[in-house]
């Protein structure tokens, strides 16, 4: 038996972890042994609610304030937070 590591990227409203999701990505290093995630919604709705469910936070953003209009033009999600979990599979 070995361990393999699913990663949990969740884009946040804002920087802390109780504010609503807006973006998300799920990447199975399990291949599909570990717990299954929804495919067309988000599998939480806050960071806090991926931690209750087991979920370890790896990294949060560094947070930066924004010049000018920079709030409203388009561009990468700044509010990302990282997750992981182990998962046990066969060898």
């Amino acid at each position: 038996m070995s361990e393999r590591q699913q990663i949990l990227y969740l884009w946040l409203s804002e920087g802390a972890l109780d504010t609503p999701v807006v973006g998300w990505a799920f990447h199975d290093g399990a291949a599909g042994f570990g717990p299954a995630l929804p495919d067309e919604e988000p599998p939480y709705g806050t960071g806090v609610a991926a931690l209750q469910d087991g979920w370890m936070l790896l990294q949060s953003p560094a947070l930066q304030p924004l010049a000018g209009d920079a709030a409203h033009r388009p561009g990468y999600l700044a509010s990302e937070f990282v997750f992981e979990r182990r998962i046990a599979v066969d060898d």
